[in-house]
């Protein structure tokens, strides 16, 4: 399995125009967040003989999906690891926080997702390449990672670019 930096590379590949990077940088999130809301409102728990009542409805195809995307990124570094679990709590706390304000969380993730695959399909266009996941599904779960890195080069240099040393 490639590594999380070599993943990354790839990825960059890609994502190399400044309004494809910005687009980047909003949607992913909007696009990864929601679909774990989204996820989440696919209950499997009262279907499992066994599951007590207030155990079930944590039980999903979110929180089914955790073991998965983990594994995937504790087998790109244990970095990978660590900025997934982080993106994939945030996820779950919104959503939760979300459906505990009774929000239309559905319709709001829903609108949410479609709006920003939209524009990141018009940043692929600006690009002129087509999105990573067209030859991997993994990268889906790459875009975090790729957005993470950007937010650290920012927060440490005030500039989206990759800057040599």
């Amino acid at each position: 399995m490639r590594s999380e930096a070599q993943f990354l590379a790839e990825y960059a590949v890609s994502h190399q125009n400044p309004s494809n990077q910005i687009v980047h940088m909003i949607c992913v999130p909007v696009i990864f967040i929601a679909s774990i809301a989204l996820l989440w409102l696919l209950p499997v728990g009262r279907f499992i003989p066994g599951v007590p009542a207030d155990i079930a409805p944590y039980i999903n195809v979110a929180t089914l999906s955790l073991i998965p995307a983990l594994y995937l990124y504790a087998r790109m570094s244990a970095h990978a690891l660590l900025v997934g679990s982080l993106w994939l709590a945030l996820s779950f706390a919104l959503t939760l926080a979300g459906l505990k304000a009774n929000l239309p969380v559905g319709w709001i993730a829903a609108a949410s997702w479609v709006a920003a695959w939209a524009a990141q399909f018009w940043g692929h266009h600006v690009e002129g390449a087509k999105p990573s996941f067209a030859d991997d599904l993994v990268f889906l779960l790459v875009g975090p990672l790729f957005v993470q890195q950007k937010l650290n080069r920012l927060l440490a240099t005030g500039s989206m670019q990759k800057h040599s040393h």
